[in-house]
Order: C-alpha cells, then structure tokens, then sequence
C-alpha cells in the first residue's frame, strides 16, 4: 500500500498525502488505505490544466510543550500564577483545583505569565495547572503548582493602651491592655521622659518584668504591638512608680578570709582576679580601687561550688575567664566548670569528671588549670585525686591523660593519706607566643607525692615535648617535696618553689630554683620556714625575684615574710617584717601561699593571707610600705546575726567564724567593739530586749586551744568581761550549733552545741541547768544544739527549738518556758516538724506581740500566736526534691521579723529565705504570711544565705550572711 500511494502521489503531486500518512501513522492499515484513495481519486478529477505544477501545501503546526517553573502566589481574594514562557506559545490556559492530583477546571486564558485568578475566594486553598496553546491546539499539561490559600490583607497592630509601670524588689514591671491580632510585643526603656529609648526586651503577654533597673534613677516605659505585619505604633509614656530598686552591700569589715590565689592577666594591665577558699571570687576594678564579687549570682544550689581552686586566662582574650569550684575533693565527680566571656559577669557551667578541693588543705597551690597560649581551645587540668587532664573545646568536654597514668584514687586510697589529695598540682608551658593555630608543644606538669606514689610514677616533675601525647620524668634537685608555684620568665628560664608541707601555710624546709630546661641551680634555702610562692618580673641577670615565705609568724628583726632579689637571686633583702604597715597591724605573715609582682607595674607587690591580701605599691624602696588590699572583699563565715530594739546606739551584733562577735555601729567602717579581737569563733549573741545595752556573747577562742568563751558587756559594746563562769559543756562543747538569748539585764539562758542548756540570773556568776533533755547524737561529726529565743514583750517566755539535727533523724520539737528559761515544757501542737540540721533551720519572735512565734524546720513556715501551743503551717513554702532523700534545694531555713511596712496589716514584715513555686530567695511578707513576694533576684543570691536579721528602725532592710561572703545588707 506505501508502495502505491508512493507512485501515486508522484504523478498527482500530492505529497500532503505522504505526510499525512505519516502524520497518521497511528491509524490501522486499512482506514490509511482508503483515506489515500480518496484522496487521489479527488486530486485526479480536479480538472484545470496545469495540475503537476501545483505548489506542495504547508506543513502542521507542532502542539507547543507543557510550561514549567510554575509559582503561586497569594493575595486578597485572588492568586497570581506564573510560569516559564513556552517556546511557540501564542497563549496559555489556566485551570484550578481544590484537590491534588486532579486538573480541575479552567479559569481563563492569558497571553503571558503571570496571571491573576481573580475569581478566588479567601480561606480555600487551591491548585493550578497550565498548558500553552499554539496553531497545531494545545500542549500538555504543567505539573500541578503547590497549594495557596487567598487571605485577606494583615495590618499593623494597634498601639497597646493602659501601660503601667511599677517598681518594686529591685524590678519594673510593665503591663497593658492586650492588642486584637499581636502576637507579641516590645518593651521600650527610656530614662528621658518623652524619649522613647532602648528596646528593653519582647513578651508574648500582657506583661514584662525588667530586672536591670538601677536603684535611684527614673524610668520611662512605652510598648509596641507586634504581628506578622510588623511592629505598630508605640502606646503612650508610662513613668515607673514605687519604691526604689533594692541594693545590697557588705557591712564592712575588710577581707576576714583566705585568699588562695591571685591571677594577673599577662599583657591586659590591672586584669586582676582573686579567688577564696569558701567565698567565691573576685575581680579587680582599677577606677574604684576595691573588688568586685563575681559570683553574687550562684544560688542555694550552687552553695557546694562557692569556693575556687584554680582560675585560668586566655592570654589571647582578656575578656575570657574559666573557673573551677567545688568544696571538696573525693574519688568521684563532684567538681564545676564556670565560664565567663565578660570577665565574670555572667557564667554558663559544666559539670566535671573528677574532683576538686577549694577548701582542702593545699588550696594555695597552683595554678592547676590552664589555657594554651598558642591554641587556646586546648586546657590542661591537674586534678587532685585523678591524674591530669584535657579539654580541646574551651573547657566543655574534658577526658583524662593516660599517657601520664590511667590512676583514680579510689575512697580507701584518700582516706589512707588523710581524706584529701594534692595529685597534679601545676601546670606550666614553655613558649613565648600565643595565638599561633599550633597547640605549644612543651609544656611541664608538677605532682605532689601523693599520687606520685599511688600512680607509681618517678617523679614530682613531668615534660612533654608533643603537645602531652607523652611524658616523660624530669630528675629535680629534691625529691618528695610539693611545687606550689612554678613561673617561666620571658627568657625561658623557670622558678621553682620547693616545700615540703601542702599548706595553707606551707611548712618547710622550702628551696628555690631556677631552671633552664636542663641544669638547677639553687636561689634560696631555708629550713625553717616553706617557701609557698613565688613570682618574676624582667629576665637574664636583673630578673625581680619576689618569694614568699610561708609558715613564718610576727614581726621582727631577721624574720622573713617577702623576700625580694633583684639580680636573679644572687641576693635578698627582706621587704615586709619590719616595714611601716597601718597603726595596729604588724605584718600580714603567716599564709604567704600566692605572691605575684604586677606585669605591668614591677614596684606593685600582692600576697595572700589569712586575712585577705597584702601589697606594696613601692617594692624597690628601701622601706616599702605595706598596706591591706581589701576594699570590696569580704570573706567571713556569719554564723548568727542579732539586731537591737529600735532606738539602741548600735545596728548589728554579728558573730562570725575565725574573727569572733563585734557589735556594728557605722556599717561603712570596719568594727571596733569586740570582747576580744584576738583570733577566736563567735557562735551567738543577744541583748536584753527592755535595756539594749546589756549585750551577752558565746564563742570560742581558737588563740586558747579553741576552749569555749563567753562575755557579757553593759554599755553597748563598750567595754566587756568574760562570764565569771561559764554554762555547762560550753568548755568542751565548741561547735557553732550552740545559742544565747538573754531575757534581762544580768539574766541569760546559753544552750552549748550538744548540751542541755543552762541559766544565770546573776550576770554568769553561776549557771543552773534546765530541765530540757539532752539531745543525743545522730551521726560522728555533727553537731546538734537548740534555737533559743526570748520572748520581747513578756521576758519571762523563753522558747527552744529541737531541730532533730539531720534530715534521717527524729522530728524537731518546740518548747516554751514561763519562768525566764528556768524550766520549759514541750508544744503538743508542734507535731509534724520535720527533722533537719541546726543550720537549716530557725525561731524567730515577733517584738511587738506576746507570744507571736514563726519557725522555719528546713522545709516549711509555722507561725504561732499562743507561744508556740499550737501551730499553723503556711503552704507557700516547700523544697525542692530530687533523687536523693534530703532536699536538692531546702524550703524554708532562715526568718526574722522587722520594722512593719506603713499601714500594714500585720506588726511586722517578716522574712524568710526559702523556696516559693519553686524559686528559691529571701522572701518578704506584710500581711502576716498571707502572701509573699520576692526580695532578692538572681543576680543576689550569694551561693545561699545561712542566717538573717531584720532591722526594727528601718522598713526593707535586712542583714544576711551569704556563703563565705561577710555580711550583707539591704538598701
């Protein structure tokens, strides 16, 4: 058949035919067949001459291909569709869909992209599809766009109206009228009335809490809906009203604690920090010349991790600090990582693999941590019972260096060398670079005996030449003794401090060396003092030497504190004993663990002690002068606080570990009235409520081999004299749970930790005991004692509060007496207190109602208001539990009562520090205990708070003691 139409379609000329064959090709033979024919059978009848020289018809048009690219746009009610331009396309046909899958039907017919379906209708999502259209008919269909719903337009949001501010508790807070459509809403600060000032902070509801206010400055606060259009209009000015912020200060005293070291930074002038044993740290603010505490923010949870063991500085950022905490040491992980990139104001943590000892003997030693220099994502860590350390991402993962040992302490292990360990006590690197990519290859580690022998090592001093992949022993000229500092001067030579006693006050004999990576040579010597510290300033044969000689006492001639060599040690001078000091203090001797000159200043000398921190600024005099450097530092232990009726010539009585009882008259200037200013703890203390000047104290003097003391004086703190006698037990019972109250001048009853409390009415000259029971022990080495307080309107109602004395033991008890503390009875109403320490709990009477009484049993508040004989238990309080049986956090452990807010309801405000809806904080209530509101905030919570006093002349201010922080009051 191709064959014939072939032949035909040659003499007819009909090659359409041809071509439409072909284009037909789908059809069946036999209908291409008689198509053909009939075709020709036309084409041969047509008649007209000249049919061979007809032209040839024009080809078909091809169908155009299907668009792609397609997009979707939604509007108000309509949808714009775009696609990619097709080529031969003369127009495109648009179809719509409410289903996926399925074309749907059309919805016009466009020219061109894009086109705007304007029959869609707002809140259904629709489908599209396209197909473009030429001559030859219409092409394929486009894949099916995603789906798009039309919406009607969004505006802005409208200004928020009804803006408050108030400020209270050392916040603002902002509310307002909630806005129709706002998702959220920005918060803006200003303190220029009519400005609209900074952006404060953003809320999802209809109020905003700024915590960063400043106590004494005006603020101004407007508020911005926000939607997804964008921010509205700001509302109208609100000025914050009420009280002002409250502030917190120390009460003076000045140090007070041990300072275990001081970290310079290396080329960053006055870049200072100090860190404690027990109180935290402290960086150096050069403009006001006094420290600053840095970690005020740590809450009762973080009380374990108050103390620093070692500080490390990135030489290549000045603004980076690490600081490693935790109390005390043991064969498991109990140790924190705190890191700062703002110089300590603010802090993120992790937890540690191994342990730490910020309040074990040797915390002067060190540093144990460190930062390389020349990659400082890599640190080193000597721990003490677990070998050496490394991180190599900024101190958050850590993993310990086998290739020095592998060695654990186990507990046995500690406790066969006496409970604490010093393991790897140093660290040093020995290069003069910093910031080069490359981790500084050489570095030295220094070990203390201790692990030395449990990790079988053969050596006190370590070197690694690749990075600490390997180490090998370094022979020193001494063997078996502590490195407490080693420092590398800028030529490369090292120093060496030698001593044979951990410290604090490290005991000798002590050696100084220098060392040049291969040869010792010996600076200094003695045998009968330690050598705790040591520091360099220059290089080669003018290198400033300071030493500081530990464990030597007094003042005198020949006695040696700081030794200084300005020619490499080839000679010393003594530059402290001896030397003019401030009216009433000889030298600060005795702890000299940490001595460092200046970088920047060589004449600037600073040395810990006991006490704090000593320095000279004029170190190359012939006399240089010393002075103590402990403006803003405060350091002591409060272990009770008392304050006088309103109108009394003193402010605070304030009994404190290791620097006794002192009665505060200028909370500005340090103390002066003290029964004894010799070394010595105080435990209590308390005044007659009807004549404030008869003061009565409890301690014990650690200058008398730490035998109970007590006094009494009858001028305010003016004058004193011991107890011509002292209570029962008070002698040998010399533990802090031990409490005073006194009902009258002359008349006392002093409960000694673990003793039945006795009674004098003749100002100490005999004491009787009462008739409360003995309270047994619940564990070795814990103590147990009553809270006794005097009832201030009626002196002869005395009470005592049982504790129980740890949170496994028996339920606390309350008692009351009638006859001036003579003879108590127990509270049948007070069933239920749960049992807990001395420490974590509180009694505290209301001055200004007979019989009104609140207690705190660690856990909850209950308030009495008939001497105890019955009880009501507040709900707002309650600990925080977590896996362990004893509270992560303790509900309620301190309460005192102070002067009432005017036109209160109730007496007095009452305080109390504890855990409300899971919060923990100081708390404040001025309506009885009816409802409770914050007083503190994050930023002061002092690693915890032990014991609180309020003032009766001054409404909002309390007195506190934080962890190892000194006394605290509010503004």
């Amino acid at each position: 058949m191709a064959d014939i139409l072939r032949t035909l379609a040659a003499k007819t000329g009909a090659t359409r035919l041809t071509r439409s064959y072909a284009g037909h090709r789908r059809a069946n033979g036999i209908t291409l067949c008689i198509l053909a024919v009939t075709a020709l059978v036309a084409a041969c009848g047509g008649g007209g001459g000249g049919s061979g020289n007809t032209s040839p018809p024009p080809p078909p048009v091809a169908r155009p291909g299907a668009p792609t690219g397609i997009t979707v746009t939604a509007g108000n009610n309509q949808v714009s569709i775009s696609w990619g331009a097709v080529s031969g396309a003369t127009s495109y046909n648009i179809y719509r869909s409410t289903t996926a899958g399925q074309q749907g039907t059309s919805v016009g017919t466009s020219a061109s992209s894009p086109f705007v379906d304007t029959t869609a209708v707002n809140g259904t999502t629709y489908l599209y599809v396209v197909t473009a259209v030429n001559a030859g008919g219409e092409g394929q269909p486009s894949t099916q766009s995603s789906g798009v719903s039309p919406t009607a337009p969004i505006t802005l949001p409208a200004a928020p109206t009804g803006v408050t501010a108030t400020l209270s508790g050392g916040q603002a807070t902002v509310t307002w009228t909630a806005v129709a459509g706002a998702t959220s809403y920005n918060v803006y600060r200003s303190t220029t009335q009519g400005t609209q000032g900074a952006l404060s902070g953003s809320s999802a509801t209809t109020n905003f809490v700024d915590s960063t206010v400043a106590n004494g400055t005006s603020y101004y606060y407007e508020v911005a809906a926000v939607n997804s259009a964008g921010e509205g209009t700001v509302s109208a000015q609100a000025a914050a009203s009420g009280s002002a912020a409250t502030t917190w200060r120390n009460a003076k005293w000045g140090g007070g604690g041990y300072v275990t070291g001081l970290i310079f930074h290396p080329t960053s002038a006055n870049v200072l920090y100090a860190r404690t044993d027990i109180g935290g740290a402290y960086r150096w603010n050069q403009a006001a010349m006094a420290w600053v505490p840095i970690t005020d923010g740590f809450s009762a949870a973080e009380s374990f991790f108050q103390g620093a063991e070692s500080i490390a500085l990135d030489p290549n950022d000045d603004q980076l600090v690490y600081m490693s905490t935790g109390l005390y040491d043991s064969a498991g992980a109990t140790a924190r990582l705190y890191i700062s990139s703002d110089r300590g104001d603010h802090w993120t943590s992790v937890n540690l693999p191994f342990s730490t000892g910020a309040n074990n003997n040797g915390r002067g030693i060190g540093e144990r941590m460190m930062v390389d220099p020349n990659k400082p994502s890599t640190l080193f860590y000597g721990s003490r019972t677990a070998g050496l350390w490394t991180s190599t991402d900024s101190g958050r993962t850590w993993a310990q260096v086998t290739s020095l040992s592998n060695v654990k302490m186990t507990s046995d292990q500690l406790n066969a060398i006496g409970g604490t360990a010093m393991g790897v006590e140093g660290i040093v690197y020995d290069t003069g670079t910093k910031g080069t990519g490359t981790a500084t290859q050489t570095i030295y580690i220094t070990v203390a005996p201790d692990y030395v022998n449990v990790a079988g090592l053969t050596s006190n001093l370590y070197k690694s030449t690749n990075g600490g992949a390997s180490w090998s022993p370094v022979t020193t000229p001494v063997s078996g003794y502590h490195v407490p500092h080693v420092v590398r001067a800028a030529d490369g030579m090292f120093y060496f401090a030698f001593t044979q006693g951990a410290g604090p006050g490290a005991a000798g004999p002590g050696r100084l060396y220098k060392f040049d990576g291969t040869n010792w040579t010996l600076l200094a010597s003695t045998n009968s003092y330690g050598y705790g510290s040591v520091s360099v300033f220059g290089t080669g044969a003018t290198t400033r030497i300071a030493l500081g000689v530990s464990n030597s006492w007094g003042n005198f001639a020949g006695q040696q504190i700081v030794q200084l060599s300005d020619d490499d040690g080839q000679t010393w001078r003594e530059i402290e004993a001896m030397m003019p000091h401030p009216p009433g203090v000889g030298t600060y001797s005795g702890w000299v663990d940490d001595i460092e000159i200046d970088p920047s200043d060589r004449n600037h000398i600073l040395h810990v002690h006991g006490g704090g921190i000593a320095e000279t600024r004029n170190a190359s005099s012939a006399t240089p002068s010393w002075a103590g450097n402990v403006e803003g530092l405060e350091e002591t232990a409060t272990a009770f606080l008392a304050t006088p009726p309103a109108g009394a010539p003193y402010i605070l009585l304030n009994s404190s570990g290791d620097i006794g009882n002192w009665v505060d008259t200028d909370l500005t200037t340090t103390p002066t009235r003290a029964p004894d200013k010799d070394w010595s703890n105080g435990f209590a203390a308390d005044m007659a409520w009807s004549d404030a000047l008869y003061i009565a104290t409890i301690g014990a003097a650690n200058w008398n081999n730490g035998i109970g003391t007590g006094f009494w004086s009858g001028d305010g703190g003016q004058t004193w004299s011991a107890f011509a006698t002292l209570a029962t037990g008070a002698t040998t019972n010399t533990g802090g749970e031990a409490s005073i109250a006194v009902t009258a001048r002359n008349n006392a009853v002093w409960a000694p930790s673990n003793t039945v409390p006795s009674y004098t009415t003749n100002n100490g000259a005999t004491w009787v005991a009462t008739n409360l029971p003995p309270l047994p022990s619940v564990a070795v080495g814990i103590g147990r004692g009553y809270h006794l307080a005097a009832d201030r309107k009626n002196p002869n109602k005395v009470y005592a509060f049982d504790s129980g004395g740890a949170w496994w033991a028996s339920a606390g008890k309350f008692y009351a007496s009638t006859d001036g503390g003579h003879t108590f009875a127990v509270s049948a109403g007070a069933a239920g207190l749960a049992p807990n320490s001395f420490w974590s709990t509180s009694v505290a009477v209301n001055p200004n109602i007979e019989g009104d009484v609140w207690l705190a049993d660690g856990h909850a508040v209950y308030h009495s208001t008939d001497s105890g004989a019955t009880w009501q238990k507040l709900t707002q309080f309650a600990s925080i539990m977590g896996a362990n049986p004893w509270p992560d956090v303790y509900g309620a452990t301190a309460i005192a009562l102070g002067k009432a807010k005017p036109g209160a309801t109730y007496s007095a405000a009452v305080y109390v520090v504890g855990v409300v809806g899971g919060v923990w904080g100081v708390y404040r209530s001025d309506d009885g205990g009816a409802t409770w509101a914050r007083f503190n905030d994050d930023a002061h919570q002092f690693g915890g708070i032990g014991v609180m006093a309020a003032d009766q002349n001054q409404y909002g201010r309390i007195y506190l003691s934080g962890n190892g922080r000194g006394v605290l009051y509010s503004n």
